[in-house]
């Protein structure tokens, strides 16, 4: 069987488990990126009550491996009476997973922003809140992007390991072909070019004008 003839018959089961993986990709990123801003705020608070939880959720996520804590919400929590559905437990433990490692970013940001603007937010007799949303988080997400961008793509790439618990996504299919038909090579390497073509010529793009937008907003162009 041709690469053309291959493409012909099982393409259209690569488009369909493409759809799936853009979906949990854009589901588990939203979450991710809340979860990443609520636990960085966290665990810069001064109120213990708000840092620690904050400090134990960072370290658990950033500290066991992506596919046990896929495992533990799909396997391990239906034993305790909570269940998720397969694409819920998917978007869920990536979006959670990443948004650990998000929360530092978050931190890391808005303490990189210069001692001057808080002052100057300081000085305009903002709330706590008003400082934070309308000085500090705009420039500290400046400081971000950068490094969220490389997130983003290992997020898309975890995708792939949904396909463990039978969400059909990209590789979920790629494994499902390949099994009934040996091609391996063209299996996966479809796959590959795929998820090459999505991170490439997606993803990076809509990081990069994220970038310029900002600058742009900041006055920094």
């Amino acid at each position: 069987m041709s690469y053309t003839e291959f493409l012909a018959e099982y393409g259209p089961r690569f488009l369909d488990g493409l759809q799936v993986t853009a979906i949990q990709f854009l589901l588990a990123a939203v979450l991710a990126v809340m979860v990443s801003l609520v636990m960085g705020l966290g665990k810069l608070s001064s109120n213990p009550a708000l840092r620690w939880p904050a400090v134990a959720y960072i370290e658990f996520f950033r500290g066991s491996s992506l596919l046990v804590q896929l495992f533990l919400l799909f396997y391990v929590l239906p034993l305790f009476g909570l269940t998720f559905d397969k694409y819920v437990t998917g978007f869920l433990a990536l979006g959670l997973n990443l948004g650990a490692y998000g929360a530092e970013l978050v931190r890391g940001g808005i303490q990189a922003v210069p001692r001057g603007q808080w002052e100057a937010a300081y000085s305009l007799s903002m709330s706590p809140a008003k400082r934070m949303w309308r000085i500090i988080l705009p420039q500290a997400l400046l400081n971000m992007l950068p490094p969220w961008g490389n997130l983003i793509i290992e997020l898309l790439k975890g995708t792939a390991l949904v396909a463990l618990i039978a969400v059909p996504d990209l590789m979920f299919e790629a494994r499902q072909i390949n099994g009934s038909t040996f091609l391996s090579a063209q299996s996966f390497g479809t796959a590959l070019i795929m998820y090459f073509v999505f991170a490439r010529f997606i993803v990076t793009p809509f990081m990069r004008w994220l970038e310029r937008f900002m600058t742009r907003k900041l006055g920094r162009a």
